[in-house]
Protein backbone atom coordinates (compact mmCIF):
# COMPACT_ATOMS: atom_id res chain seq x y z
CA UNK A 1 0.00 0.00 0.00
CA UNK A 2 3.03 2.17 0.82
CA UNK A 3 3.89 1.98 -2.34
CA UNK A 4 1.42 2.83 -4.49
CA UNK A 5 1.03 6.15 -2.16
CA UNK A 6 4.84 7.04 -3.03
CA UNK A 7 4.03 5.87 -6.85
CA UNK A 8 1.12 8.48 -6.74
CA UNK A 9 3.23 11.27 -4.71
CA UNK A 10 6.00 11.04 -7.45
CA UNK A 11 3.24 10.82 -9.98
CA UNK A 12 2.07 14.02 -9.24
CA UNK A 13 5.22 15.57 -8.48
CA UNK A 14 6.53 14.82 -11.92
CA UNK A 15 3.00 15.71 -13.84
CA UNK A 16 3.33 18.98 -11.92
CA UNK A 17 6.33 19.84 -12.81
CA UNK A 18 5.47 19.25 -17.03
CA UNK A 19 2.46 21.44 -16.70
CA UNK A 20 4.41 24.30 -14.54
CA UNK A 21 6.91 25.91 -16.85
CA UNK A 22 9.17 27.34 -14.09
CA UNK A 23 10.29 23.90 -12.89
CA UNK A 24 12.95 22.04 -14.40
CA UNK A 25 13.79 18.49 -13.56
CA UNK A 26 16.84 18.20 -14.56
CA UNK A 27 17.88 20.91 -12.43
CA UNK A 28 15.89 19.67 -9.62
CA UNK A 29 17.39 16.31 -9.71
CA UNK A 30 20.76 17.22 -9.63
CA UNK A 31 20.27 19.65 -7.22
CA UNK A 32 18.71 16.91 -4.88
CA UNK A 33 21.39 14.55 -4.90
CA UNK A 34 23.42 17.41 -4.14
CA UNK A 35 22.16 18.54 -1.52
CA UNK A 36 21.39 14.69 -0.14
CA UNK A 37 25.32 14.48 -0.55
CA UNK A 38 26.25 17.46 1.46
CA UNK A 39 23.47 16.60 4.08
CA UNK A 40 25.46 13.26 4.46
CA UNK A 41 28.58 14.56 4.70
CA UNK A 42 27.69 16.63 7.49
CA UNK A 43 26.00 14.17 9.46
CA UNK A 44 27.65 11.05 9.22
CA UNK A 45 30.42 11.76 11.20
CA UNK A 46 27.79 12.69 14.15
CA UNK A 47 26.32 9.13 13.51
CA UNK A 48 29.65 7.10 13.30
CA UNK A 49 30.94 9.21 16.66
CA UNK A 50 28.01 8.13 18.53
CA UNK A 51 27.66 4.51 17.10
CA UNK A 52 30.78 3.95 18.57
CA UNK A 53 30.46 6.00 21.40
CA UNK A 54 27.37 3.09 21.88
CA UNK A 55 29.72 0.26 20.98
CA UNK A 56 32.50 1.11 23.28
CA UNK A 57 29.30 1.92 26.20
CA UNK A 58 27.92 -1.86 25.45
CA UNK A 59 31.58 -3.34 25.39
CA UNK A 60 32.25 -1.62 28.93
CA UNK A 61 29.35 -2.53 30.46
CA UNK A 62 27.87 0.91 30.77
CA UNK A 63 25.02 -0.22 28.91
CA UNK A 64 24.34 -3.40 31.23
CA UNK A 65 24.49 -0.87 33.97
CA UNK A 66 21.96 1.09 32.05
CA UNK A 67 19.57 -1.71 31.50
CA UNK A 68 19.94 -2.77 35.19
CA UNK A 69 18.35 0.87 36.45
CA UNK A 70 16.12 0.46 33.66
CA UNK A 71 15.12 -3.28 34.57
CA UNK A 72 12.59 -2.34 37.51
CA UNK A 73 10.86 0.51 35.47
CA UNK A 74 10.70 -2.13 32.15
CA UNK A 75 9.14 -4.86 33.93
CA UNK A 76 6.49 -2.77 35.06
CA UNK A 77 6.12 -1.65 31.47
CA UNK A 78 6.64 -4.64 29.86
CA UNK A 79 5.75 -7.85 32.31
CA UNK A 80 5.37 -10.39 29.33
CA UNK A 81 9.47 -9.90 28.87
CA UNK A 82 11.70 -12.31 30.89
CA UNK A 83 14.50 -12.18 28.80
CA UNK A 84 17.51 -10.03 30.20
CA UNK A 85 19.19 -9.74 26.60
CA UNK A 86 15.86 -8.28 25.38
CA UNK A 87 16.04 -5.94 28.26
CA UNK A 88 19.60 -5.18 27.98
CA UNK A 89 18.81 -4.01 24.25
CA UNK A 90 15.69 -2.16 24.83
CA UNK A 91 17.74 -0.13 27.20
CA UNK A 92 20.46 0.00 24.34
CA UNK A 93 17.51 1.22 22.02
CA UNK A 94 16.22 3.43 24.47
CA UNK A 95 19.44 5.35 25.44
CA UNK A 96 20.28 5.81 21.95
CA UNK A 97 16.82 7.44 21.51
CA UNK A 98 16.96 9.53 24.43
CA UNK A 99 20.23 11.24 22.48
CA UNK A 100 17.66 11.70 19.36
CA UNK A 101 20.12 9.17 17.35
CA UNK A 102 17.15 7.01 15.65
CA UNK A 103 19.55 6.06 13.53
CA UNK A 104 22.41 4.72 16.01
CA UNK A 105 19.20 2.98 17.89
CA UNK A 106 18.06 1.34 14.90
CA UNK A 107 20.48 -2.03 15.55
CA UNK A 108 19.65 -2.17 19.05
CA UNK A 109 15.87 -2.07 18.46
CA UNK A 110 16.15 -4.67 15.80
CA UNK A 111 17.72 -7.28 18.21
CA UNK A 112 15.34 -6.35 21.12
CA UNK A 113 12.80 -7.13 18.70
CA UNK A 114 14.84 -10.89 17.29
CA UNK A 115 14.81 -11.57 21.20
CA UNK A 116 11.05 -10.54 22.20
CA UNK A 117 9.99 -12.72 19.46
CA UNK A 118 11.90 -15.77 20.74
CA UNK A 119 10.09 -15.60 23.83
CA UNK A 120 6.50 -15.05 21.53
CA UNK A 121 3.73 -17.78 21.80
CA UNK A 122 2.69 -16.83 18.70
CA UNK A 123 5.39 -16.47 15.62
CA UNK A 124 3.84 -13.78 13.35
CA UNK A 125 1.85 -12.30 15.72
CA UNK A 126 2.80 -9.14 17.92
CA UNK A 127 3.60 -10.27 21.60
CA UNK A 128 2.33 -7.48 23.85
CA UNK A 129 5.87 -6.78 24.91
CA UNK A 130 6.45 -6.41 21.02
CA UNK A 131 3.32 -3.89 21.02
CA UNK A 132 4.76 -1.80 23.99
CA UNK A 133 8.70 -2.06 23.06
CA UNK A 134 7.24 -0.41 19.55
CA UNK A 135 5.09 2.00 21.58
CA UNK A 136 8.51 2.78 23.70
CA UNK A 137 10.32 3.34 20.14
CA UNK A 138 8.37 5.21 18.24
CA UNK A 139 7.55 7.53 20.86
CA UNK A 140 10.99 7.76 22.77
CA UNK A 141 11.65 10.43 25.45
CA UNK A 142 14.35 12.54 23.57
CA UNK A 143 16.52 14.59 25.85
CA UNK A 144 19.11 15.68 23.83
CA UNK A 145 17.86 15.53 19.78
CA UNK A 146 21.76 15.41 18.33
CA UNK A 147 20.63 14.54 14.71
CA UNK A 148 17.81 17.40 14.21
CA UNK A 149 20.33 19.80 16.19
CA UNK A 150 23.42 18.45 13.56
CA UNK A 151 20.64 18.90 10.73
CA UNK A 152 19.67 22.79 11.97
CA UNK A 153 23.19 23.38 12.22
CA UNK A 154 24.29 22.37 8.44
CA UNK A 155 21.49 24.53 7.28
CA UNK A 156 22.68 27.55 9.51
CA UNK A 157 20.36 28.00 11.90
CA UNK A 158 20.91 30.78 14.54
CA UNK A 159 19.96 28.65 17.71
CA UNK A 160 20.22 24.92 16.93
CA UNK A 161 19.97 23.99 20.39
CA UNK A 162 16.61 25.69 21.00
CA UNK A 163 15.06 22.20 19.56
CA UNK A 164 15.83 20.95 23.34
CA UNK A 165 12.79 21.88 25.11
CA UNK A 166 9.99 21.73 22.75
CA UNK A 167 11.47 18.44 21.57
CA UNK A 168 11.48 16.70 25.16
CA UNK A 169 8.08 18.03 26.28
CA UNK A 170 6.61 16.39 22.49
CA UNK A 171 8.47 13.22 23.59
CA UNK A 172 7.52 12.71 26.63
CA UNK A 173 3.98 13.39 26.16
CA UNK A 174 3.95 11.25 23.63
CA UNK A 175 5.41 8.44 25.47
CA UNK A 176 3.15 8.92 27.94
CA UNK A 177 0.17 9.14 25.71
CA UNK A 178 1.13 5.62 23.85
CA UNK A 179 1.76 3.91 26.60
CA UNK A 180 -1.14 4.94 28.89
CA UNK A 181 -3.11 3.68 25.95
CA UNK A 182 -1.14 0.51 25.69
CA UNK A 183 -2.40 0.21 29.18
CA UNK A 184 -5.77 0.71 28.65
CA UNK A 185 -5.83 -1.46 25.53
CA UNK A 186 -3.33 -4.41 27.16
CA UNK A 187 -6.61 -4.65 30.11
CA UNK A 188 -9.42 -4.28 28.29
CA UNK A 189 -8.11 -7.53 25.93
CA UNK A 190 -6.99 -9.68 29.47
CA UNK A 191 -10.68 -8.95 30.40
Amino acid sequence: MINKIWLLLISLGIGYSFFNSNVNMGDVILNSSKDAYELIISIGPLIVLWSGIMNIASHSGLLKKFSNLLKPLLKKIMPSVKGDKALEYISSNIAANMLGLGSVATPAGLKAMKELNKENKNPGVASDGMITFLILNTSGVTIIPMTVIALRMAYGSIKASGIILPSLIATSVSTICGLTLDYIIRRKNAK
